[in-house]
């Protein structure tokens, strides 16, 4: 066995033992409970909450060095926590994400329009470096959609990645015994290259995915692109903001300021506070903090250092997968 075969076994091994482990969350910075943060101050009582949809959107934990459970779950704690506070009148969600599962997302989607009907106050999405795939997604449940002039977006589309070990494993002298019920038990096994029939299975799933996903682009507005129009430009590419806007997929090109502004009309407001929930107020208080979620760029670093690999389908954008 040479030595780029024996890192390939020690990285397929520590993989599968990370996503068995037991996860363990250290805290050196975060408060007990979510504490309120002003980004932007005002002579105003009235406050537009800032929330985060940062990295990729999944059911995972939140990392090491996070008080958050994960993306979903943070999200929905400050949205019931926005419910429940009568001088929040307007929400901007914040997006700096290529996307993520497909199941996360569209509960990231259901939850954000079930707090529009339920606190009837104006959402504005605001797309940051990139906002593709499940970020556009999740951005389509807003009532306006604003993307920084330098946004990459779009990316409507479904994958899935079966990692393939079978090679590899003949080469180390590895070899995996399956027991199965069924034909269809183990499709998708890392273990053995996929059959025609189980990619057919596959292809049937995504096409659904896809499916639901134009769904809710065609909602978002009543006189967007048609669904005919849609599949012509939904084929997995990202857009520029400009581009965007000119296919309809987006409302405004802006900053920070525009949202404001937008959520400002929507909410018959002159002005308001803008402030954010966070675990983190000594770190997380001004407009451009690196993230609400966690407490520095170095954690945040250290947390995507160890991801949790798994197969499944996802609304995503990223390249270098």
């Amino acid at each position: 066995m040479n030595k780029k075969h024996l890192i390939w076994l020690i990285l397929i091994t520590f993989f599968y033992l990370a996503a068995c482990s037991p996860r363990i969350n250290i805290d050196f910075l975060g408060q007990e409970k979510l504490q309120e943060v002003v980004l932007v101050e005002s002579g105003a009582r009235e406050k537009v909450l800032v929330i985060e949809v940062d990295g990729v959107i999944s059911s995972e934990s939140g990392g090491l060095f996070s008080r958050e459970g994960n993306v979903v779950s943070s999200v929905y704690q400050r949205l019931e926590k926005a419910a429940a506070d009568p001088l929040v009148k307007g929400v901007i969600v914040r997006l700096e994400t290529p996307g993520g599962e497909v199941t996360s997302s569209d509960v990231l989607y259901h939850e954000i329009q079930r707090f529009r009907q339920k606190k009837n106050v104006p959402v504005v999405a605001l797309m940051l470096g990139v906002a593709a795939s499940g970020g556009y997604y999740v951005a389509s449940a807003c009532d306006t959609i604003i993307a920084h002039p330098t946004t990459l977006t779009g990316s409507i589309g479904v994958i899935a990645v079966f990692p393939e070990v079978e090679g590899l494993m003949n080469k180390v002298g590895v070899k995996t015994a399956v027991v199965k019920s069924g034909a269809m038990k183990d499709a998708g096994s890392p273990f053995r290259g996929m059959s025609e029939e189980e990619k057919h299975l596959f292809q049937k799933i995504i096409d659904e995915h896809y499916e639901k996903f134009l769904q809710v682009v065609k909602a978002r507005k009543e006189n967007g692109p048609s669904l005919e129009d849609l599949r012509k430009i939904a084929d997995g590419r990202v857009y520029t903001a400009q581009q965007a806007l000119d296919l309809g997929l987006i409302d405004k090109i802006g900053y920070f300021e525009s949202a404001l502004k937008e959520v400002l009309t929507r909410a018959g407001l002159k002005e308001a506070r803008a402030v954010a929930y966070t675990y983190y107020p000594k770190k997380q208080n001004n407009l451009y903090a690196s993230s609400f979620l966690s407490p520095d760029s170095l954690t945040k670093a250290l947390e995507q250092l160890l991801p949790a690999l798994k197969t499944g389908f996802y609304y995503l954008w990223l390249p270098g997968w």
